[in-house]
Parts: structure tokens; C-alpha cells; sequence
């Protein structure tokens, strides 16, 4: 009886670098084969359909795998297609695959890149249709949509973009528009947009309609930055499909809409909270990313500092009471207030939560989404709450009146209530609160405490360039009083491939928390304003804001630059 050893297959060695390069692991790779029996498709595709891996991780397995160079993004033809008059398009764009190159000798040979170089059809038929020898590159999918839109713009849809853009966007051909955003070129070009937002890091993804682009641009670490841009022909195409992946009405266009999208991206669960308004030249759209493996609810990993973690830490053990979070959009709130409820979490309490919207789903947590347009205010959504008998309640926003009595008869009640202000100090709640119609007997009754923070830029640990301070920063800020060091090191952003030549990579919280004594609850009773609260609460140990930010600088962890810009900018 003979040993008959059968060879892998081309798809198993591919695995096998996928594996080695650390670009997946073998459950990534169990659950791609899975797929793929039961859809009948290749393995490899199915691994880049479900974001399990990437674009260029691929290409550069594929490239290992046959000995073969990548085509760079400069490797492609920048005005005219080669061999446009033997190649039509539309082979090239269902082969995926575009000649990009002759290279001359005895022989001319035709360079060929391709997304999928285990095809061994296309080089074929491109050799008998130019009668030159073909040699392959292996191509990056976006990179190849990028040159495919360059080279061959797409007449039809250009036709429709033009319509639309000239004609009543209320006439519009909604089954036209479902059909062009439901083209592959489309479908790859958002999938595409998503998974670099997903694998830099981006927190949000703008597509902004104008009259000679569509302009995209991605949001890392509170600070917008434009991409490449698709051609503005596509426009309406791609908004109609993010609209169609929200399972938003996408023949509505006059009207703002709300949506979520979820998808697997690296083989991660993403949530995506999609908002659409009419803009003059059609609808923008943000894109809010929601990474729930990139979210971590620790006080630490915050950057909130130990003093700080205490003492709110300390406000929501109370067993009722108002504990409040402030700051501007984007200041971390939801995420300081997440992660304090998970510390409370527990089977002895009965907690419950009023968001709109709901970011991130908390375990064993009751979380309500609020429904303005069908009468689901946060104000009717806490009447209700109460009856269920909780013990805590945490209210998204404290945004009007109706609200804010009802927080406080809850709390006076028994039930501890967490929630957000939008206001620039700590000090502030309480003014804000007054404003509301809240009594000051009551702000004293129920007040526990109320942590103001913000989020700031984190410099590049890898690029960042130490300086002496300057005397007139020195002085301007006080810096001799918070470092004893001499002389006095801050730290400057430069810029590098870590940190998309930024110079900051990542952000981090500064806090201040005003705990109410006999002397802030006297201030309070003679109707004082905010500033002379925060003077009093500084009297007593409170660490300001400008303060934290200071010592994260004198840390190296960010510059006063930015600093200034996050808490002097706000008033």
C-alpha cells in the first residue's frame, strides 16, 4: 500500500500565512470556513466580506504566497487606460483586474493587477485580446476602485448624478438611486470607507456633498482630517447606501433621519449611529463609530486622576441623590457615567437607564431608548421608571425643566440618579439647575457631587520632543508652582507614521469634582453665580480643571496648547 501525500491547496498555504503574519487567528479562520460552506464561496473572499481581515493584509498574503510584487497606488495609469480599445471596462471591472503597465524588451509584456491573482481566466483572455505576454501584480481593492473610477467613469451614472442634482430631488427616481447604490463599485466604496475609518482609529466618518465634490472626512481623536475623496458623481449613490444600510427611507431627502448600522469589521462587532441632514447639495451624512472592543470603562484608562476617581467614586455610593457629569458633546461624559454604573452593577440593585440614543449595551443593565417623535421623553420615560421600583437610574441628559423636577423628586425619593449637563465647570451645574426652575433647598437635599471633565489629545509617545518651558509660559501659567523640577520640560508634538504625522495619538480626561460642604450649600442659599461656587470649592481642595491639564503637560502626556484650547476655548 503506497503513501500518497496530497499537496495543500493554494486557499490552505494562504491560510497558513494569514495565520503566521498574525493577520487572523484560527477562530477567525474556523468561522470564515463556516461561512463559506454555506454561502459556497471562496474562503478568502468571505474573510474580507466579513471584515475579518483586511484589504492590504490580504494582497500582501496573496503576494507571498505566489512570489508576486503589490501594485502601489502610484503603479496605475493617471489619464488614459491602456489597451482601452481591446479591454472594455466592463470585463475589467467584473475581473477586478487593470493593465497597468508595459514593460519593453524581446518580448513586451503586459503588466496585469489583480485583486484576485488566483484567477487564471483573466491573464489568459487579456493575453489573447492584446497578443502580449502577461505578468501579474497583486492589487489593493480600494487602490483599484480608486484607478477604476479614475480611468473609466461610469457614463450612466454620471447621468443620474446630473439629473439629480439639476431636477427636483422630489421626482427623483428613488428605484434609479436604490439600484446605482446597490451597484459593487458602490458597495465596495463605502465598505472600503468604513473599514479605514474602523482600522484608524477614526471616531466618526463625514460625507459632505458639494457643488464640484463629495468631500470625506474622518474624525481621530476629536479632530477632523480629509481623505481622498470619491467622485462627486457617486454622491447620491453612496449616501443612498449608508441610507439603505441604516434602513433609513432613502426617498426622503428633505427631512433629518436617524439609523444604526452593524457590521463586522476585523472580525469585531461594530455599531455605527448614522445621521442624515439636507444640506443644499444633498444630504450629509455622519457616521458615529461605536468599537465596543475599543472602549474600555476604567477610571484609569480615562486618565481621570486618582483624587478625582475617589471622590465620585465616593458620590455614587450614596444610596440616593443626584450625581452629575458635565462637559461639552464629546467630552467623555457617557463613558465616565457607563463606567460607574457597571460599578454598581450588581443583582441586589435594580438599575435602569433613559438614553438617547443608547451607545453601548451594558450587561445585566435595563436600557431604554428615548422616542421624542412618538412621546418617549426622557420626562415621561422617568414617570415611568419610578413605578417599576429601581434603585438607580441614569438619565442621558438632564435638558429641561419637566426633567429636572422629576430627578430631583426621584432622588428625594430614595433612588440615586446619574445624568449629563452641558456646561463648561462644575460650578455651573448648580446655576444651570437653578435656572431650570430647581429650588435651592432642593440642590442642597439632593446635590452629592458633580464632575466636570474634558477629553484632550494624548501626545505621540514615539515622536514627541522635549523643551524647556519659557519664562513667559512659566510664568502666564504658574508652572513653578506645580513642578519642582529645574529646569521646567514640556513636551512638543513633531509628527510621524504613529500618529499620522500629527504629532498626538489618542486622547486622555482632566477633571474637576465639586463636592457640596456647608460652605458651597451657604453659597447656594445666597444665590450666588458660579464663579464665586468654584472659588469656594477651590478653597477647599478642589483641583481645577486648568489645573489637571497643567500637570498632564508637565507630565508629557499633551502640550499647554492643547490644554488652552480645551478649557479656556469653553468659557
Amino acid at each position: 500500500m503506497s503513501n500518497l501525500t496530497v499537496a495543500p491547496s493554494p486557499l490552505d498555504r494562504l491560510t497558513d500565512i494569514l495565520l503566521g503574519s498574525g493577520q487572523c487567528d484560527a477562530r477567525v479562520i474556523e468561522r470564515g470556513r463556516r461561512v463559506a460552506e454555506e454561502n459556497g464561496q471562496r474562503l478568502d473572499a468571505v474573510l474580507l466580506q466579513l471584515g475579518l481581515v483586511s484589504e492590504r493584509g490580504l494582497a500582501d498574503a496573496f503576494a507571498a504566497l505566489l512570489n508576486l510584487p503589490v501594485a502601489g497606488a502610484d503603479r496605475y495609469p493617471q489619464d488614459q487606460p491602456l489597451y482601452a480599445d481591446r479591454l472594455t471596462a466592463r470585463f475589467l471591472r467584473h475581473a477586478r483586474a487593470l493593465p497597468v503597465a508595459i514593460e519593453r524588451g524581446e518580448a513586451d509584456t503586459l503588466v496585469l493587477a489583480m485583486a484576485d491573482p488566483l484567477d487564471i481566466f483573466t491573464p489568459a483572455a487579456v493575453a489573447s485580446a492584446t497578443g502580449l505576454k502577461v505578468c501579474l501584480e497583486v492589487a489593493v481593492p480600494i487602490e483599484l476602485d480608486a484607478a477604476f473610477n479614475r480611468l473609466y467613469p461610469d457614463q450612466e451614472t454620471l447621468q443620474t448624478a446630473e439629473v439629480m442634482a439639476v431636477g427636483d430631488p422630489l421626482e427623483a427616481d428613488t428605484e434609479r438611486l436604490k439600484d446605482l447604490a446597490s451597484e459593487a463599485p458602490v458597495i465596495r466604496l463605502v465598505n472600503q470607507m468604513i473599514t479605514r475609518a474602523v482600522e484608524t482609529r477614526a471616531s466618526d466618518i463625514h460625507i459632505e456633498p458639494f457643488e464640484d465634490r463629495l468631500r470625506v472626512r474622518y474624525r481621530y481623536d476629536g479632530q477632523l482630517q480629509e481623505a481622498d475623496s470619491p467622485p462627486p458623481r457617486l454622491a447620491a449613490a453612496i449616501i443612498s447606501r449608508v441610507k439603505i444600510m441604516a434602513k433609513l427611507d432613502i426617498a426622503e431627502r428633505r427631512l433629518p433621519q436617524d439609523g444604526r448600522i452593524k457590521l463586522a469589521v476585523r472580525g469585531q462587532e461594530i455599531d455605527f449611529r448614522v445621521s442624515t441632514i439636507p444640506s443644499l447639495y444633498g444630504e450629509t451624512v455622519v457616521m458615529r463609530i461605536l468599537d465596543r472592543s475599543a472602549v474600555v470603562f476604567d477610571y484609569a484608562r480615562l486618565g481621570l486622576s486618582p483624587a478625582v476617581i475617589q471622590k465620585f467614586s465616593a458620590a455614587l455610593e450614596v444610596p440616593n441623590g443626584i450625581v452629575l457629569v458635565t462637559g461639552p458633546t464629546g467630552s467623555g461624559k457617557t463613558t465616565t457615567l457607563y463606567t460607574g454604573l457597571l460599578a454598581l452593577n450588581a443583582v441586589t440593585r435594580k438599575i435602569v437607564t433613559v438614553e438617547d440614543p443608547i451607545e453601548y449595551q451594558l450587561r445585566g443593565i435595563n436600557q431604554i431608548q428615548a422616542h421624542v417623535q412618538i412621546g418617549l421623553t426622557f420626562a415621561s420615560l422617568l414617570r415611568s421608571i419610578l413605578r417599576q421600583d429601581p434603585d438607580i437610574i441614569m438619565v442621558g441628559e438632564i435638558r429641561d425643566a419637566e426633567t429636572a423636577q422629576i430627578a430631583v423628586q426621584a432622588a428625594l425619593t430614595g433612588h440615586l440618579v446619574l445624568s449629563t449637563l452641558h456646561t463648561n465647570s462644575a460650578a455651573a451645574a448648580i446655576t444651570r439647575l437653578r435656572d431650570m426652575g430647581v429650588e435651592d433647598y432642593l440642590l442642597t437635599a439632593v446635590l452629592r457631587g458633580v464632575l466636570a471633565q474634558r477629553l484632550i489629545r494624548r501626545l505621540c509617545t514615539v515622536c514627541r520632543n522635549p523643551a524647556p518651558a519659557s519664562p513667559e509660559l512659566i510664568r502666564r501659567f504658574g508652572l513653578d508652582r506645580h513642578c519642582v523640577n529645574d529646569p521646567i520640560t514640556l513636551y512638543h508634538p513633531v509628527g510621524c507614521p504613529a500618529c499620522r504625522q500629527t504629532g498626538f495619538r489618542g486622547r486622555t480626561g482632566i477633571a474637576e469634582f465639586l463636592e457640596l460642604g456647608p460652605d458651597i450649600e451657604r453659597l447656594i442659599f445666597d444665590r450666588a453665580d458660579h464663579p464665586t461656587i468654584e472659588r469656594a470649592a477651590i478653597a477647599g481642595g478642589m483641583q481645577v480643571m486648568l489645573d489637571a491639564g497643567i500637570a498632564a503637560a508637565l507630565a508629557g502626556e499633551t502640550t499647554i496648547e492643547e490644554v488652552v484650547r480645551s478649557v479656556r476655548l469653553d468659557g
